[in-house]
């Protein structure tokens, strides 16, 4: 597999247990972007900014609130700190090595055409079908099949000035000794929003511009409202519907972003406005791999447009979550091992780990009154605020929303305290095509947030009477 990020990882873990000869290449770290730019260090970082608050708010617990000044150097060395310690554990090369797997190191891998051991490599395939090989910095890796999991990165916006006044990314945020005092972040995407929160949790100065009407566009517009007045209560300035159009530099070396007549100054921007799929430099146009507009174009069964090569991941333009690389990267191992033995998930949850976080599954209420119609939709909704968990934790901010068509789950969305945890139940029952009172019907712990599950789904089942009938068959 070409790339040791996500998708590769899995894949490196998965080949040899199918008694695959396996090489992975990798130009810079193992581990890629989740555990050195995105998912590890956001989270650690998303941690401390949420004890922070918690702290400066712990009246809401009987408790003496403490408004500490937060020192963002320390909390940027625990999170490097964090990232070291699965570097050296879960995502080691060596753990890899002593698994079978020979892990190569080069800063410039492609596809060439090579044909089989000892008769050499050229640069143009001349058959649709004949053999490739990866070329690592001189070196030839011949194979079977060849996996593409190059990943993604951050995606550029074409902002008059932003190159010259320099930004952020997700890929040097963190590279950073400490937080900027002031930040103007470009998007509101997962990752947007997620590090707005955070920064201004740790006392930066934070304004959000988003192009689009509404933060968290492909969530229910409900919840993703609720959650950006959480925002603003916090004090991020948000605004939407508003096109970034250049920046300047001031005198003091502040960076300001420009939408028509109003402008916003920081000590940095950061750019967080969709991703890229990384495919350049691959070969891909010389060996007949088809490329769109989202990245590496793959059937079903993630097979490429060239026989023998595969891909996977953020490079394919799917889902861009390290959970969804993983398992696509698991899939295509399978494949290739056992041809058409593994279809793609039906749905993929996602979450925004915000505070209260916000996750989903499957179709927001609009999307499914387009596709099933009006009168076969029913929206079911459970508040926080009557939950018991939330009440006892004064965290009664959220809900938990369940969309049906025709009696079957169809979407979830839950926007809650661990509600990454609670979308994978709805989850399951939304694969499975269950009925509301098959979850009325498992028990649940009380007092968990699980359990407003239940109570949504029994309400919901009682209205209907399908609670009456299923009791019905119980006794019979």
């Amino acid at each position: 597999m070409v790339g040791l990020g996500s998708a590769g990882m899995t894949a490196a873990q998965a080949a040899p247990r199918f008694g695959l000869r396996t090489a992975g290449v990798e130009r810079a770290r193992v581990g890629g972007d989740c555990l050195w730019t995105g998912c590890v260090p956001s989270k650690a970082l998303i941690a401390s900014a949420r004890l922070a608050h918690q702290m400066r708010h712990a009246d809401r617990l009987g408790l003496e609130p403490a408004d500490a000044p937060v020192d963002t150097a320390r909390v940027w060395a625990r999170v490097r700190a964090v990232q070291e310690g699965i570097a050296a554990t879960s995502d080691s090369p060596q753990r890899f090595r002593e698994a079978g797997v020979e892990i190569v190191e080069g800063s410039a891998a492609r596809l060439v055409a090579g044909g089989r051991r000892g008769r050499g490599v050229t640069r143009r395939v001349a058959r649709p079908d004949a053999p490739l090989a990866v070329e690592v910095d001189g070196r030839v890796l011949r194979a079977r099949h060849v996996l593409i999991c190059t990943g993604s990165r951050p995606a550029s916006p074409p902002v008059e000035g932003l190159e010259e006044a320099g930004f952020l990314t997700s890929e040097t945020l963190f590279t950073l000794d400490r937080a900027p005092r002031s930040v103007v972040v470009l998007g509101g995407g997962p990752i947007a929003i997620e590090m707005a929160q955070a920064l201004a949790r740790l006392g930066v100065s934070v304004t959000v511009l988003e192009m689009g009407d509404s933060i968290l566009a492909r969530d229910e517009p409900e919840l993703a409202a609720r959650l950006a007045t959480r925002l603003r209560a916090e004090g991020v300035a948000l605004h939407t519907a508003t096109a970034a159009q250049r920046v300047t530099v001031d005198e003091d070396g502040a960076k300001r972003m420009h939408a028509g007549e109003k402008s916003w100054a920081a000590e940095e921007i950061l750019v967080a406005a969709g991703r890229a799929p990384n495919v350049e430099g691959l070969g891909l146009e010389d060996t007949g791999v088809a490329v769109g507009p989202r990245g590496i174009v793959v059937d079903d069964q993630l097979r490429t447009s060239r026989r023998g090569v595969w891909a996977a991941g953020d490079v394919t333009g799917g889902p861009l979550f390290t959970h969804a690389a993983g398992f696509d990267a698991a899939r295509a191992v399978r494949n290739l091992a056992f041809p058409g033995s593994s279809g793609p998930a039906d749905e993929v949850p996602w979450t925004t780990f915000t505070d209260p976080e916000l996750a989903h599954v499957g179709l927001t209420a609009a999307q499914a009154r387009e596709r099933h119609g009006d009168d076969g939709v029913e929206v079911h909704r459970m508040e926080l605020a009557d939950s018991d968990r939330a009440r006892a934790e004064a965290a009664t901010d959220g809900a938990i929303v369940v969309i049906t068509a025709k009696g079957r789950i169809v979407g979830a969305h839950v926007l809650a305290p661990a509600a990454g945890e609670l979308i994978h139940e709805l989850a399951l029952a939304l694969r499975k095509g269950m009925d509301l009172h098959e979850l009325a019907a498992m028990v649940h712990v009380y007092p968990t947030y699980a359990l407003d599950l239940q109570r949504l789904a029994g309400e919901a089942a009682y209205a209907r009477g399908e609670r009456v009938r299923f009791l019905t068959r119980l006794v019979r």
